[in-house]
């Protein structure tokens, strides 16, 4: 986390009231939440958008979320322009000055001219402001720059030659009217510091303050924003465009890369203020349009439609599938450590495959086929091996070729060596011989910028090689998914240690460590936890800092000592589910701290079935892989079974003489089946009389990942 909750950013305007209809140069608020982008906010007037940013402080303040609220005008002026003013060097002062004399109504109209001439009447000679809407109108303020001499302050501050930024503060007329902008814009920003918890950054001490005033310049992000411009057409409004994705470039900025970019700053920032992230361009831009970038889960994700109390199999597994996405950013790695990492964009052949027309065969090649019939060619004095730079081979002669050797041009055509008489000078052979023969073209296998690899695909050895062979040499992948597991209950305690009558070893957290590592992901231990609630909250804290998933066992139900599904709740962020399955019943899935938790059964036969069924195929999609459906097989029963309806159940099972064995006792409790059989088999939720012979659902581990 960066430390702020809610990013915003704001497309200031000091032109008058626009359309209804939403439309360019008019008030944009760009805002992204908890990693969600939030619908760009239209405002016609800057009271309208005054109002709404109050309103948006309040509702966040309120939730406890830290905001970033940034502004695309300067936040100051060149050095030395406040002390004319205002006395000191005193920012802050120089806003309520302008608080004190700017007006403005509804319909945009305002004073700002009237205002820059009192400015401009400060200093000796024209300026510092100049550019008006009337040439023969506000005579201390010149139409056109030139004849200014900056000299008491400069034209612009110390951050806007750094930024490349256009324009002078100094502006007031002529597009990019920034002078007007900060004029009208200061005012607000003087009341809105006032509100409790707002600070403003770099001039006041902003670590502290819950909602951070801070200034920004959406062309650091051009490139992005021309991009997506191109992307979308001409109905898209281009400054809706760059403060949505200004402010989903400010979010995706790592804790400590945001908090350097705002303390690393000149002396000069403390008097000119700065524009946020003028030191990041490139960093912006890429994050700006990232589309391997991981959305957060919200915390109702797992929230089941109102009036569901028993839920079917397939609808839970429907609503995970739905609701989930991946939540792990994205690296590059060499090929030698993509094996089993999941991609994170589709990958283009850089050159075809193969990248020549070359032999498929040793023996001897010319152009063009041969008829029925003998044949005799003059044997040229060399030969094509593979490797070589091709060479040239005169009309109607042959030379000798090797297995993978580009071919020569003037040759299309390859016979095999054990098909021909050779001489010194010439090769012998009888036709037909059809043209093309023995031969691969270029690219008949991968045209170049064909997709040798697809986005979310699990990479294996055989698509290294496919990669290799193509060019690539590196590729985009997920970053793995980090499993966190965590055990509870006073009854548990470790392996090996000495257990009394009532209690028992801890088989869970050992068996489903192990397993989240036969699925691909990064096992963490989280350890055990007693029933205590304070304890288990500190543990799910410790989880939601270190990893991106939580799998807990026990306390999952609505018992007395049943704490994950009760914390959970608290919360607010809980869906208790009670599946209609055998066995696993209970699932309480939810939202801490923005990590999702699967809270499975205490039962190790349980736990593993649930895990096996619901927090494999979700825990994938949490990785950026598809999502997982295991494959099963129709086998003939070797077993009797009497189903009752409405309920999927899943038999501990193995294959023996073609036939699937099952466990001999269906009870939770015997955790020798688990390690007895290599399978489930599934029965859907009609009632069933099963007899030797009956076709049933196998689904053997190996096609969960185990």
């Amino acid at each position: 986390m960066t430390g702020f909750d809610t990013f915003v950013v704001v497309d200031w305007s000091a032109g008058r009231r626009a359309p209804k209809r939403p439309s360019k140069d008019a008030i944009w608020i760009g805002m992204t939440r908890n990693g969600a982008e939030q619908e760009p906010l239209y405002c016609r007037t800057r009271l309208d958008a005054e109002q709404a940013i109050t309103d948006l402080i309040e509702d966040e303040i309120a939730q406890g979320r830290r905001v970033l609220l940034t502004f695309d005008f300067p936040f100051g002026y060149p050095a030395g322009f406040a002390r004319r003013v205002v006395g000191a060097d005193d920012t802050l002062a120089l806003w309520d000055w302008f608080e004190r004399h700017i007006t403005d109504d509804a319909a945009g109209n305002n004073n700002r001219y009237d205002v820059a001439e009192i400015l401009n009447g400060l200093f000796d000679g024209p300026g510092p402001f100049w550019g008006k809407s009337h040439n023969d109108r506000w005579p201390a303020i010149p139409y056109r720059k030139h004849g200014i001499r900056f000299d008491t302050v400069a034209e612009k501050r110390v951050t806007d030659e750094v930024s490349k930024a256009a324009s002078s503060c100094f502006q007031l007329a002529f597009p990019p009217t920034v002078g007007g902008q900060v004029m009208m814009g200061l005012p607000m920003l003087a009341r809105l510091r006032r509100k409790q918890g707002v600070r403003v950054w770099p001039l006041q001490a902003w670590d502290a303050g819950q909602v951070v005033l801070a200034e920004v310049w959406p062309g650091v992000i051009e490139p992005a924003v021309k991009s997506v411009m191109a992307e979308k057409g001409s109905h898209a409004i281009r400054d809706a465009e760059q403060v949505r994705l200004l402010a989903t470039a400010l979010s995706r900025l790592s804790a400590e890369t945001l908090h350097a970019e705002m303390t690393n700053l000149p002396s000069e920032a403390r008097e000119e203020a700065w524009i946020l992230g003028a030191g990041l361009r490139d960093t912006l831009v890429a994050l700006a349009t990232d589309p391997a970038w991981p959305a957060p889960l919200q915390n109702d994700c797992f929230a089941l439609p109102p009036g569901v109390h028993w839920t079917p199999v397939d609808v839970a597994l429907a609503h995970l599938h739905a609701r989930l996405a991946p939540v792990v950013g994205t690296q590059i790695v060499p090929l030698d450590a993509a094996v089993g990492r999941i991609a994170a964009a589709s990958v283009p052949a850089k050159r075809p495959n193969p990248p020549l027309a070359n032999t498929a065969v040793d023996g001897y090649g010319f152009a063009g086929g041969r008829d029925g019939g003998a044949h005799e060619l003059p044997l040229i004095a060399a030969r094509a091996a593979a490797g070589d730079e091709p060479g040239v081979v005169p009309r109607g002669h042959a030379i000798r070729v090797l297995t993978g050797a580009a071919l020569p041009q003037g040759v299309d055509t390859v016979i095999l060596q054990e098909d021909v008489t050779v001489t010194p000078q010439t090769v012998r052979f009888t036709g037909p011989v059809k043209r093309g023969a023995n031969t691969r073209q270029a690219g008949e296998d991968v045209k170049a910028g064909a997709p040798v690899l697809s986005h979310r695909r699990r990479i294996t050895a055989p698509d290294l090689a496919l990669l290799a062979a193509t060019g690539c040499g590196d590729v985009s992948v997920y970053a793995p998914l980090k499993v966190g597991v965590i055990s509870t209950g006073d009854e548990v305690i470790p392996a090996g240690s000495d257990a009394a009558d009532a209690q028992i070893y801890d088989a869970n957290r050992p068996m489903l460590l192990a397993l989240a590592g036969q699925l691909g992901h990064r096992a963490v231990d989280l350890g055990h936890v007693p029933d205590d609630r304070a304890a288990l909250q500190t543990r799910l804290d410790r989880g939601a800092a270190e990893v991106d998933v939580i799998l807990t066992s026990g306390g999952a139900s609505a018992g007395d000592e049943d704490h994950v599904s009760a914390l959970l709740q608290e919360t607010g962020a809980l869906g208790l589910w009670r599946i209609a399955i055998k066995p696993g019943r209970p699932l309480a899935l939810g939202m801490w701290q923005g990590t999702p938790v699967f809270g499975l059964p205490g039962n190790p036969v349980a736990a593993l079935v649930c895990t096996l069924i619901f927090a494999r195929p979700a825990m994938a999609v949490l990785a950026g892989a598809d999502w997982a459906a295991p494959q099963g097989f129709a086998v003939p029963a070797a077993f009797c079974k009497s189903k009752k309806a409405g309920r999927r159940e899943y038999l501990r099972a193995r294959i023996r003489d073609g036939r699937a064995e099952v466990f001999t006792s269906e009870g939770s409790g015997r955790i020798s089946g688990l390690s007895w059989a290599e399978g489930l088999v599934e029965l859907s939720e009609p009632a069933a009389k099963i007899a030797p012979g009956d076709l049933v659902h196998y689904i053997p581990y190996r096609s969960f990942g185990m």
